[in-house]
């Protein structure tokens, strides 16, 4: 994968995951009242939207739901909006699909997978991932990631993909989210859910694209 271009920066970005699993990054660039043109919000969704005061936040959750509302259609789906279950994950009403979001300054991204659980991340490569590394990154992936800021990112963004896909509380990056290790500019990673209860390896895609890295579990 290439980062994207100067001209593809305002170009949605249409990522086919694999035959049933879609993911859309989409730049931040319509106001409020264009993204709620036509997107379909259940009384909950209002209320959480009543919530959020800051205008970037309110069109950045807008935005992931637009970007949900065009893969459903891609898909073949009809979509009715989200409604949230009592961990937070949101899932499509009315379809037995799996869907993530992610956001952040400038740009909404969404992925939506056919027949298993997914999860999607987006984040601008910053000097902060050094600063959550000890609670976030094991012995070992400290070692690998060697305080380098792109692998620290892609850690991550790949760790924060698999705590959405899992989507449940109780557990923490560190501990119960391990990254296997990786070759710089890798766009096919390995990812680890351990619980007592419950183990899980995983598929994580990463894209340097947008403002950084996205990366998709499943």
């Amino acid at each position: 994968m290439h980062p994207m271009s100067a001209a593809s920066l305002l170009t949605p970005q249409l990522l086919v995951i694999s035959s049933d699993c879609q993911a859309l990054l989409l730049p931040i660039v319509a106001d409020e009242p264009t993204l709620r043109t036509g997107l379909p919000l259940t009384q909950p969704e209002l209320d959480d939207l009543a919530q959020i005061r800051h205008p970037a936040q309110r069109t950045e959750w807008l935005a992931c739901r637009v970007a949900v509302r065009q893969l459903v259609g891609q898909l073949g789906g009809v979509y009715t909006g989200l409604y949230k279950d009592e961990y937070g994950k949101p899932h499509l009403r009315d379809l037995p699909w799996s869907i993530s979001l992610s956001h952040t300054t400038g740009w909404a991204a969404a992925v939506v997978h056919q027949s298993r659980p997914v999860g999607i991340d987006i984040e601008p490569i910053r000097d902060q991932f050094q600063r959550v590394v000890p609670r976030t990154l094991s012995v070992d992936e400290i070692a690998h990631a060697a305080g380098l800021p792109a692998r620290l990112a892609v850690y991550w963004c790949a760790k924060e993909s698999l705590y959405k896909l899992y989507g449940k509380r109780h557990l923490t990056f560190r501990e119960h989210l391990l990254i296997d290790p990786f070759s710089d500019g890798a766009t096919q990673l390995t990812g680890h859910v351990r619980l007592p209860d419950h183990t899980e390896t995983l598929t994580i895609r990463c894209y340097p694209i947008g403002p950084g890295l996205l990366a998709v579990a499943y």
